[in-house]
């Protein structure tokens, strides 16, 4: 599971294995997770986040999108 970035205690990363899923991105820390879409740019869930800790991951996924597409598309090679 390539971790793509660590920031503010969050940990951004994708399975090596996804299946054919849409390009999107798992989130963690502690034992809170979540999975965001990437193309376009929307929640999947959130499980154990703070209201505040969501809007951080939110911008955190905007600001870095093309950062993770671009390593989805160069790790599974689609």
């Amino acid at each position: 599971m390539p971790t793509i970035l660590r920031i503010k205690g969050f940990r951004f990363f994708f399975w090596s294995n996804e299946n054919g899923e849409p390009i999107h991105i798992h989130i963690e820390k502690a034992d809170a997770s979540a999975k965001m879409f990437l193309l376009p740019v929307s929640d999947v869930y959130f499980y154990g986040f703070t209201s505040k800790e969501i809007k951080e991951i939110r911008e955190i996924v905007k600001e870095n999108s093309e950062l993770f597409i671009n390593a989805w598309l160069e790790y599974h090679g689609e």
